[in-house]
């Protein structure tokens, strides 16, 4: 009998330079039921093996050869439109942190968390939920907020052209401005957490965007998070 996608194992992929730390997180993950499906040691090899397995949650280091992690993290979003990264570092500089996030990883975790971190944090970002060491979520929503204060890069359609969200599209829209996970938007609105994502991937086709850091820009432009 045939899995379904909720008994699958979450597919996992650990790109990072050093083969003693690569292999430990990976047994880590495994150890923990996580189907570990490929690893790689520079950023060119991350590409090439992360297109040919499709891993749900790509564990990646920043600092690679060949091709810098934040690279890896754009190519990769932009091919894989399932896939979710969190970002696994020694550094906790701002701009590393704002970089990453503006690739497209969904989390950013130090390496200095312990195992368990680790695979709660894996599991949440499989999920959809963003994940961040304790202090950067809110860097992260700041620079979310600068960012919305800026000019828009191009004129882009008048408001009236703007697309129609469900009332309950919005009502998503703006508590993940907020900053609230999938899993506390769904206790609030007592609906499942698969119902909120298919209202977030809904939301993102309706206004052409890819990705949570642009819904969340979208949404603050608005003054959703103040609504």
């Amino acid at each position: 009998m045939s899995e379904t996608p909720a008994e699958r194992p979450i597919k996992v992929m650990v790109v990072d330079d050093h083969p003693m730390w690569r292999d430990a997180v990976a047994r880590d993950l495994a150890e923990a039921d996580f189907d570990v499906a490929a690893t790689a040691g520079d950023g060119e090899q991350a590409v090439r093996r992360a297109l040919a397995v499709a891993p749900d949650v790509l564990v990646l280091d920043l600092n690679l050869p060949v091709k810098p992690g934040v690279q890896v993290c754009k190519e990769l979003v932009g091919a894989l439109p399932g896939l979710r990264v969190l970002v696994l570092s020694a550094s906790g500089e701002h701009a590393d942190v704002l970089e990453a996030v503006k690739s497209g990883a969904t989390g950013y975790l130090l390496k200095s968390a312990s195992t368990e971190e680790l695979i709660d944090a894996v599991r949440r970002t499989a999920a959809g939920d963003p994940v961040f060491t304790p202090g950067l979520a809110g860097l992260v929503l700041g620079e979310y907020r600068r960012l919305a204060a800026e000019p828009a890069p191009a004129p882009g359609t008048a408001e009236s052209d703007a697309p129609r969200l469900t009332e309950r599209e919005t009502e998503v829209l703006r508590l993940v401005a907020k900053g609230l996970s999938y899993k506390q938007i769904a206790e609030r609105l007592v609906i499942s957490h698969r119902t909120v994502q298919n209202h977030v991937q809904n939301t993102l086709g309706k206004l052409q965007l890819h990705n949570r850091v642009e819904l969340v820009r979208y949404a603050i432009e608005r003054g959703l998070d103040d609504a």
